[in-house]
């Protein structure tokens, strides 16, 4: 639980991992657990071992010179920043200058500019990797009995996020087309594949409005392992994504589309509402898919099709058809697949959590580049947090469905500080560590299986017209009358 960066401390080891350490590494992770020392410190003690330039990347380009917000610390910080939704920049400039004043080392200017360049020299791809390696090891730790049959599930939904109106976003994410130019903010769509067990952001993938879910949707099939079962909505249902999975060994639970009708009187009997069919490969390609990639698909398929009945307390009842690879009835009971998809609810609610709980609803970076940075950061943080409820759910013996993860987001923010002022005491550290993990464990989201909450609204919202036009060509025109003279 030692501490190396100005936010979070004690979770360093968790996001970047335990790689392979050369000589020079181990040997500076020895003085580190010895000294408990300040970074310039400890650059001053294992000099003599271990120089700089041998502990820092190489000294050409963007790390040609000591800059005050190192990689780190610019990671840390904005990691910061995004968990705290309307923070702004100057905020977290004073965090890091009141961590270095703690320190006793040189404070940073207090202005914003040299944190908003560091952030902009953060490279993605390293974000993307420590993401996928949280994922990776959330799903390393899920339990034998929190799986479906002996099976993991990867649920997969698409959503859109909104961000600042410039000329760069806007090319990037147009705006929805029924809006007038001007009138209308960039959109970026978003496909999330979780982990149902755990609850694990695998992957998002980002395009514009003018790009289909399930085009997106085809781009990550390398996440899904052999025996994997992924869980959709009726818009990721078709012949080409079942197929190419189906020949990954990946098994599907969909709901039919609209389009394709089904008829339960043909086909083989399996039980009541519950068919053997023969889909044929369509004569078009989807979109997305090559003909070349289209000719190498099977010509038929033999697929499941299940009629259920949801009946949810204080809504209507639905009936949906589903449509499944796992063709045996013995194996996968109609009741197990009726009781899985209703589980694919739990997407909406992890969208929930990083779009209202951490605020990735409406961006606020300004360029396409900043933008991916912070929705890489949102999928790091989410993580992260889950990271905790899955510790402490284990730890404490309850379910992790139960606890809430506003209450987690609530009880990390506020005890960050507290680490960082324990940042030399590493018994002490592992205490309020422990102690984290219990309160987080005791905030227990209620079970109400009769609450019923209809969609109205009880406050009207503000009597304002919507703007149609832009902004500059709605202001009223001076009139020679009104010139004062």
């Amino acid at each position: 639980m030692k501490n190396s960066t100005p936010f979070f401390a004690g979770f360093h080891r968790f996001l970047f991992g335990r790689a392979q350490r050369s000589a020079q590494q181990q040997l500076h992770a020895r003085m580190v657990a010895l000294r408990q020392a300040s970074l310039c410190q400890l650059a001053t003690v294992c000099s003599p071992w271990a120089p700089a330039k041998l502990l820092e990347p190489a000294a050409r380009g963007t790390n040609s010179r000591q800059r005050s917000y190192p990689v780190s610390v610019t990671f840390w910080a904005f990691l910061s920043q995004v968990m705290s939704p309307g923070s702004p920049c100057r905020e977290i400039v004073r965090k890091v200058q009141a961590w270095h004043a703690a320190r006793r080392l040189p404070v940073p200017s207090s202005s914003t500019g040299a944190y908003c360049q560091a952030r902009s020299r953060l490279p993605l791809q390293s974000l993307h990797r420590i993401q996928a390696h949280s994922a990776k090891e959330l799903q390393r730790a899920v339990r034998s009995e929190h799986l479906w049959l002996d099976r993991h599930v990867k649920v997969v939904d698409g959503t859109g996020v909104s961000m600042p109106d410039t000329p760069e976003n806007q090319s990037v994410w147009p705006q929805p087309s029924n809006q007038s130019t001007g009138c209308g903010f960039p959109v970026a769509k978003l496909v999330g594949c979780f982990c149902l067990a755990s609850g694990a952001l695998l992957d998002l993938t980002e395009g514009n409005l003018r790009v289909h879910e399930s085009q997106l949707f085809r781009k990550r099939f390398d996440l899904f392992s052999e025996g994997d079962v992924v869980l959709t909505d009726r818009g990721f249902c078709s012949y080409s994504s079942i197929a190419e999975l189906l020949a990954r060994d990946v098994d599907t639970v969909m709901r039919l589309h609209q389009a394709r009708p089904s008829d339960f009187r043909k086909g083989k009997r399996l039980g009541p509402k519950d068919r053997l069919v023969v889909w044929h490969k369509p004569s078009q390609p989807a979109k997305g898919f090559t003909k070349r990639q289209c000719n190498a698909l099977p010509e038929t398929l033999t697929l499941r099709l299940l009629h259920i009945q949801i009946h949810v307390p204080g809504f209507r009842s639905e009936s949906i058809v589903l449509v499944t690879t796992l063709t045996d009835p013995v194996a996968y009971p109609a009741e197990q697949l009726a009781q899985l998809y209703l589980r694919r609810w739990s997407v909406e609610l992890f969208f929930r959590d990083i779009k209202i709980t951490l605020g990735m609803d409406v961006l606020r970076c300004r360029t396409p580049d900043m933008v991916r940075k912070e929705i890489a950061l949102h999928a790091i943080v989410y993580n992260l947090v889950r990271a905790l409820m899955q510790q402490a759910a284990a730890l404490y013996q309850v379910d992790l469905t139960r606890i809430s993860f506003k209450g987690s987001v609530d009880a990390l923010r506020q005890w960050a500080d507290t680490f960082n002022a324990a940042h030399s005491k590493p018994r002490e550290q592992r205490r309020l560590f422990n102690q984290l993990l219990q309160i987080i464990a005791e905030d227990i989201v209620p079970f109400r299986p009769e609450r019923s909450e209809p969609r109205v609204r009880k406050r009207r919202p503000k009597n304002y017209r919507l703007m149609t036009r832009p902004r500059h060509q709605d202001q009223p025109r001076k009139t020679s009358k009104d010139v004062l003279i």
